[in-house]
C-alpha cells in the first residue's frame, strides 16, 4: 500500500524531510573507558541511547490497482509499533565537531550538551509515496475504511536466525518496505 498524508504531515527533525507520516530521530553516544554514560544502563565500549524523538500522525494508504483507500488511525496517542529502518545521518567526534554547525544547533535546541562525546545520530521516516505494510483492526465508519489499534497487545512469533521466538506487539504495526529518497507524490 502507498502512503498519502492526512491533514497534518510531519517533517523529520534533523534532515527536514517534508510530508512524512512517521519520523524518528535517535541520538547515541559511545562510552569509552572514561566517558560519561548516555543513560543509567549504558555500559562501557557500547553505543547508548541518549535522546529519542518519535512522532506519528493519521494517514491514508491506497492500493492504486484496486482503488481501495483506508485511513490509518496512528496519531493522537494511538499505540504504534514501528519497524522502520533508520540511517546514520551524523557521526560526530572531537575531530569533526566544528564541521557540523547544523548538528550543534540541533543539540542546542534540545538543551543537550556535546562536551567531548562521540555521538551518532540516526533518522528514520515514512514519507508520502512510501510503500508500507500495516497491521491493525479494520473498521468501517460512515463509508470510511479505517485501520485502528487493537484493544490489547497480541502475541506472535519472531523469526531470528531460523528460530522462532515469542513476541508481543502493541498497537498498529507499521513496516516501511522502502525508504525511497525520490520525491514521489501520488495523486
Amino acid at each position: 500500500m502507498v502512503v498519502t498524508c492526512g491533514n497534518f504531515p510531519l517533517e523529520s527533525s534533523f534532515q527536514k524531510v517534508p510530508r512524512c507520516v512517521y519520523t524518528s530521530t535517535s541520538l547515541y553516544e559511545y562510552r569509552g573507558w572514561d566517558s560519561k554514560p548516555a543513560n543509567p544502563t549504558h555500559r562501557r565500549f557500547t553505543w547508548g541511547l541518549r535522546s529519542l524523538e518519535r512522532h506519528v500522525v493519521d494517514f491514508y494508504i491506497s492500493d492504486f490497482q484496486s482503488g481501495l483507500r483506508a485511513l490509518v488511525k496512528a496519531g493522537y496517542g494511538a499505540r504504534v509499533t514501528p519497524y522502520v529502518d533508520e540511517t546514520i545521518v551524523a557521526d560526530i567526534n572531537q575531530n569533526n565537531r566544528e564541521l557540523s554547525p547544523e548538528f550543534m544547533r540541533w543539540l542546542g535546541q534540545r538543551n543537550l550538551s556535546s562536551d567531548d562525546r562521540i555521538m551518532r545520530m540516526t533518522e528514520g521516516y515514512i514519507k508520502e509515496g512510501s510503500t508500507v505494510s500495516v497491521m491493525g483492526v479494520v473498521q468501517r465508519n460512515e463509508n470510511v475504511l479505517m485501520i485502528v489499534p487493537p484493544s490489547e497487545p497480541f502475541s506472535t512469533g519472531c523469526q531470528w536466525a531460523k528460530c522462532l521466538f515469542p513476541a508481543s506487539l502493541d498497537g498498529i504495526v507499521l513496516r516501511c518496505e522502502d525508504n525511497s529518497k525520490a520525491d514521489v507524490i501520488p495523486v
